[in-house]
């Protein structure tokens, strides 16, 4: 443990106690939130429709606003599976359901997987599960030619942010790609209800499309939908990659690994312009949220003006700054930092 980390680990020993009255979850804030997210989602989605009579130019523009409305429904079924947005287990099931009929991502399927990732981020053993798989430089160095060209192919930004997020949405969420074999801690019993939910979800979002497509016509209907559903996939996948893939990031076999380290020092304070950080529900605050997901994402903007010490030790990321995150490629494990295949080139060649 570096200095840094011992310092993080001293000025932060209470943080328990300092987050603790954040994690209190408000049916009046939930219902809002559903009021103001849910209402324009739906007006957008109407003008949409409409809009087409005019130009489809105004009709694409209004699908890339509706995205984000799609991400703030996403954020509340999020919350759900935390069991952190209202009070009532029944009601948090019940909204995350209904939200994982606009947003696509089967409601207790992608939960489970989530909470995992929350109990493990950091982990080079699970690096994989929650999150964007990337390879340490020494797993990178040791793949043959083609191990490294198909991983230079993933990594790079056109195929990462542009067909992995559409493979994910389609495939990956529709059937089960994630052996629960390996997560420890889920029981049998949750498992098969997890695979449950998710047959139950593939089969309510194929009723509502043919449904909707058939009363609106299926070309309207997808010439609608897609702008929206597509643009929502790219920005949920690059919130998910900055959030935890920048320069100075947390990364322990699980034998070095520490809860705090990987909340503060694993995720970012991703700080965007206040409208933008209200569209994504305060999910900026990715490192308070890993601290604690019981904290409800209403109450995460709070919880950082009131403990700025949450802040001193975090990465801060602007939109400008993180548009560079792109380019980190491999794990260093003998820098600590994520580099790009330029230095790991430089690193074979010193």
């Amino acid at each position: 443990m570096n200095n840094r980390e011992i310092e993080i680990k001293e000025k932060l020993r209470n943080w328990g106690k300092m987050i603790r009255r954040y994690q209190k979850p408000s049916n009046t804030k939930a219902i809002i939130q559903m009021v103001n997210t849910f209402l324009p989602f739906i007006a957008i989605w109407i003008l949409m429709y409409y809009s087409m009579s005019y130009s489809y130019i105004i009709t694409f523009l209004l699908g890339l606003i509706n995205a984000f409305f799609m991400v703030r429904i996403f954020i509340i079924q999020h919350d759900c599976g935390h069991q952190s947005f209202s009070k009532s287990r029944k009601w948090n099931n019940l909204v995350g359901t209904v939200c994982s009929l606009v947003s696509t991502i089967p409601f207790k399927y992608w939960a489970s997987i989530h909470n995992y990732h929350h109990s493990h981020t950091g982990q080079l053993e699970h690096r994989d599960i929650g999150d964007i798989d990337f390879l340490t430089v020494k797993e990178y160095r040791e793949r043959s030619k083609w191990g490294k060209f198909k991983y230079r192919l993933f990594r790079n930004p056109i195929v990462l942010f542009g067909f992995v997020p559409v493979f994910y949405f389609t495939i990956s969420n529709r059937i089960p790609t994630i052996s629960f074999k390996d997560l420890k801690g889920i029981s049998i019993k949750k498992i098969n209800r997890d695979r449950i939910s998710q047959v139950l979800n593939n089969l309510g979002l194929i009723a509502a499309y043919l449904g909707l497509g058939y009363y609106l016509g299926f070309s309207k209907f997808l010439l609608v939908q897609l702008p929206i559903l597509c643009s929502f996939m790219v920005i949920a996948f690059w919130f998910f990659y900055v959030q935890h893939q920048h320069e100075e990031t947390y990364m322990r076999w699980q034998g070095n690994w520490d809860y705090l380290l990987a909340a503060i020092q694993g995720a970012t304070y991703y700080k965007l312009p206040r409208l933008f950080q209200w569209l994504t529900g305060n999910i900026g605050y990715h490192h308070i949220h890993h601290l604690s997901s019981g904290i409800p994402n209403y109450n995460l903007k709070k919880c950082a003006q009131e403990n700025p010490v949450l802040q001193q030790f975090v990465t801060i990321l602007t939109f400008r700054k993180s548009l560079k995150l792109m380019f980190n490629k491999l794990w260093d494990e003998d820098s600590s930092r994520m580099i790009t295949f330029k230095e790991y080139r430089q690193l074979e060649f010193a």
